[in-house]
């Protein structure tokens, strides 16, 4: 029982003006269900090494009680400054992918090449791949094997930019999530609510709206590999 979690190593947006990184709860509560339940976790990044928090995600308001007691995990957070690098997974079965999000994801993501060719590989064996919020940017160039993108048609969710509005970023980020998924032939959904949790299941790919989702988004994603 493996699950691989992806995170970004981007510490910057391209200005250069303000920090991004991983947004933490979006690691913690899938990390914290799956532990729970016995599952091997891989951590692993593009270029492996660190990956930075977004200090955004640090603040209390969004701060839950689960990614604080994470936050102050020295063990834990250790993890986090060693992450495995994706050309180095020697080992390619994992009962589930999962991707997950911060602004950094935008700019590591999308283009990876191993990203890509995991999330090939599981889709096509019939294998979990879940991802949440700005990760879901890491779908939006996977390939399958008979040519088309692994998103068209598919029921999906990821950050919108109204979101992206509420969250100050929009003149920051290097391209419009909600837009790029939709130019892909995506079914979309989002939340009634803007920054509510909003979770969709399509076959054996999830997908959540943003961070306040890590919780359901965790429980949902359990709840599918324990069938």
């Amino acid at each position: 029982m493996k699950i691989l979690i992806i995170v970004t190593n981007v510490d910057r947006y391209a200005s250069g003006q303000l920090p991004t990184g991983l947004w933490l709860s979006e690691l913690t509560h899938i990390y914290h269900s799956a532990t729970g339940q016995g599952y091997k976790i891989t951590i692993a990044s593009p270029r492996g090494g660190n990956t930075p928090i977004d200090p955004e995600s640090l603040k209390p308001f969004v701060l839950d009680k689960v990614s604080k007691q994470y936050f102050e995990n020295r063990g834990f957070m250790a993890l986090l400054e060693q992450t495995a690098p994706l050309d180095g997974i020697a080992d390619p079965y994992f009962d589930c992918v999962y991707l997950t999000g911060g602004h950094g994801t935008m700019y590591d993501f999308p283009d990876d090449i191993h990203i890509q060719a995991i999330i090939k590989d599981q889709y096509e064996n019939n294998r979990l791949v879940a991802a949440i919020c700005h990760g879901v940017g890491g779908l939006l160039n996977v390939k399958l094997s008979d040519g088309e993108y692994l998103l068209k048609g598919k029921t999906i969710t990821g950050f919108d930019w109204f979101e992206e509005t509420i969250a100050r970023r929009k003149k920051e980020v290097p391209f419009n999530l909600e837009a790029a998924l939709k130019a892909r032939g995506v079914h979309y959904k989002k939340a009634f609510i803007p920054m509510t949790s909003n979770v969709v299941v399509d076959g054996h790919l999830i997908t959540g709206q943003n961070p306040f989702s890590s919780k359901q988004m965790a429980k949902v994603v359990m709840e599918q590999l324990n069938r």
